[in-house]
């Protein structure tokens, strides 16, 4: 089965705390509303996108480990979540030993492409929610991924991890999957009372340009708080600058595909 034309973005950052699981599962949510087929692969140990779309860790029956570990087929793993359009494979506990489970194994940052290309069923988008980490299961994602979608807190520090990414990228471009691009950089948690804020957002704008998307994703307490109610922020509150901000980015990135398409 060949891939059905979806289009595979990793949303990636090895740095934690940056907003990553949060903007994959509010970005799906705008993208459903949108009237777009999503689905999510979670493929963080941690597991909070499964979590925040109201999935339980600990009582699924498969999961993506499951799945990269080759016991079970990712069309068998798909879930639907409470949004219509919006889909999910959830991942669970057992997945953080995937690192050392694989370290022997031929083709191991091949396993999530193969896995990916088995779909029977056509995704307008699959966002793959990466860990916070350049290790094997985001090498599985960027391999399997055209498009690298990178969420960046805007603080003092940013540049210098993108930097890192962006080497890591090179070479995944370089030794397993010429396709890869980086799509865009949205820019999260910003706080415009805060000069760091508009600073960093100004340094990440000269340097990458175009790929920084217009929307920013402000600082909101309401998107702290949607995921322990297992709901995304749409879904949350439709009408904080949470959920204004995600839809907005949604708009951003389906806009941009159609002008690419033209």
């Amino acid at each position: 089965m060949t891939l059905l034309n979806s289009k595979v973005i990793a949303v990636a950052n090895q740095k934690g705390g940056v907003g990553k699981t949060t903007t994959v599962v509010n970005l799906a949510t705008a993208m459903a509303a949108c009237n777009k087929k999503v689905l999510i692969i979670d493929s963080d140990p941690q597991g909070n996108a499964s979590t925040g779309l109201g999935f339980d860790k600990a009582n699924l029956k498969n999961s993506f480990y499951n799945v990269i570990s080759g016991d079970v087929s990712i069309n068998n793993t798909i879930q639907k979540t409470q949004i219509p359009n919006l889909l999910i494979v959830p991942t669970s506990i057992d997945l953080a030993a995937v690192e050392q489970e694989f370290v022997n194994l031929e083709n191991r940052e091949l396993r999530l492409k193969k896995e990916i290309e088995k779909l029977t069923v056509k995704y307008d988008y699959i966002l793959i929610d990466c860990p916070p980490s350049l290790g094997l299961l985001t090498l599985n994602a960027l391999v399997a991924a055209k498009n690298l979608l990178v969420p960046l807190q805007v603080e003092f520090y940013a540049l210098e991890g993108l930097t890192q990414l962006m080497d890591t990228v090179k070479h995944i471009k370089n030794n397993y999957n010429q396709l890869l691009s980086l799509q865009g950089i949205v820019l999260t948690m910003y706080d415009k009372r805060n000069k760091i804020s508009e600073m960093v957002a100004s340094d990440v704008k000269n340097f990458f340009k175009d790929k920084v998307y217009k929307t920013v994703i402000p600082r909101n307490v309401k998107i702290s708080e949607a995921p322990s109610h297992g709901l995304p922020i749409l879904m949350y509150d439709i009408s904080c600058p949470g959920s204004q901000a995600y839809a907005s980015l949604a708009a951003e990135i389906i806009n941009q595909e159609v002008k690419s398409n033209e």
